[in-house]
């Protein structure tokens, strides 16, 4: 891989221990993955903030790395393991606390911004068409590339921290045109809007590992937002595209490895598949992290209502969505807990509850291997229904 001037002095330790590591990990995946140069980033998104998933490991790691470096581009970070106000009304232990506040005081020395989301798109830092950005989050990622039209691999947590500390990352992948090409087409035929997380955990699966092109419904930011999640969780790709014309033209002129139909019959099926029992502990919406618009849309729904059901309920949102819809927050409190910066993937929600219940495609991924969860899938409506009269 080619290495300006200047590259080669940090690759030698001319800027400082920490900047010298940061190359040589960027230098590395470079090489492995045969580019030829790097190239500037608009902006970071570093993986691995929850103490439950780096560990004590992890910490002095990164402790170590904020001892002298900081970030060259605006960086945000992944969710954490609990929410830093409200831990406490979680029933999470001092000792995680305190191992949490270590990651935090670190990614806040080098830098980084206070946005511990995966949806970072919705907190002001959106990226521009064609802008090359690093973001790790597999949500976040698959939104950068198919709706916001940036790009980006999906990048580990020291990779995302080494481009943010030098500005740059290796070229390849996402990053080149012709790897963005879709090679199959998925057909969605009369998917209704509550079931488009369960099209996404279907498109994710047939896709595999090869950019889908999907077809057949338009989809809100929000929509997006779900759909791509539980795309990232079941396949093994970080982009779809998607006909933003609606024309058959297009489709048409194109040339697919494989075309997939996913009908009612198939969401109906699959929704049977995950839909578990009706006994929880917890009820978690928020994966990824609620919208301003989904947090009023709940709020309106429940207005009025009182709370039944003895199980938890968690709404997952950014501190930016919290602060901007206070009336919607206060109603939701009267239901549950609303939570910033965690969620229930990354929480160690396994020393608490055994069975819970989500209206996401991606959590019903990873509830019952990360989270030890017996998982029920709903739908948005059905879960407020479900803790309301």
């Amino acid at each position: 891989m080619h290495l300006t001037r200047a590259e080669e002095g940090t690759l030698a330790g001319e800027e400082g221990l920490s900047r010298q590591k940061a190359m040589e990990l960027l230098v590395a995946l470079g090489d492995i993955y045969g580019a030829r140069r790097l190239i500037p980033v608009a902006s970071a998104q570093v993986s691995g903030a929850s103490f439950k998933t780096i560990g004590d490991a992890g910490i002095s790691w990164l402790e170590e790395i904020a001892a002298e470096a900081t970030v060259s581009v605006p960086a945000m970070v992944n969710p954490l393991g609990l929410d830093m106000r409200r831990w406490r009304s979680m029933g999470l232990t001092a000792e995680f606390h305190s191992k949490q506040a270590r990651i935090v005081k670190a990614y806040d020395s080098m830098g980084l911004l206070p946005v511990y989301s995966c949806t970072p798109y919705l907190a002001g830092h959106r990226p521009r068409r064609g802008q090359h950005v690093a973001w790790a989050e597999s949500s976040a990622t698959v939104f950068a590339n198919s709706v916001a039209g940036a790009r980006t691999n999906r990048e580990g947590g020291p990779s995302a921290l080494a481009a943010a500390i030098i500005g740059k990352t290796a070229e390849y992948g996402l990053h080149l045109e012709e790897n963005r090409v879709p090679r199959v087409l998925v057909k969605l035929k009369s998917v209704s809007e509550e079931h488009i997380p369960i099209a996404g955990y279907l498109t994710g699966k047939a896709a595999g590992n090869r950019i889908p092109m999907v077809a057949g419904l338009e989809m809100t930011d929000d929509q997006h937002k779900s759909f791509g999640a539980a795309v990232a969780a079941t396949g093994a790709v970080s982009m779809y595209a998607f006909d933003r014309h609606g024309t058959e033209s297009m489709r048409a002129r194109r040339t697919y490895e494989e075309r997939i139909v996913i009908d009612a019959s198939d969401i109906r099926r699959c929704t049977e598949e995950l839909s578990g029992d009706d006994d929880w502990d917890l009820v978690s919406i928020g994966c990824p992290h609620c919208s301003v618009r989904e947090l009023k849309s709940m709020a309106a729904k429940l207005k009025g209502k009182k709370r039944k059901g003895e199980e938890d309920v968690w709404f997952c949102t950014s501190r930016k969505a919290y602060a901007a819809c206070p009336e919607a927050v206060s109603v939701l409190r009267r239901f549950g807990k609303v939570l910033c910066d965690t969620c229930m993937v990354v929480a160690p929600i396994e020393e608490i509850y055994a069975r819970t219940a989500t209206n996401s495609g991606k959590a019903m991924v990873y509830l019952p291997t990360l989270g030890k969860q017996k998982a029920s899938f709903r739908t948005t409506d059905q879960l407020l229904e479900a803790i309301s009269r």
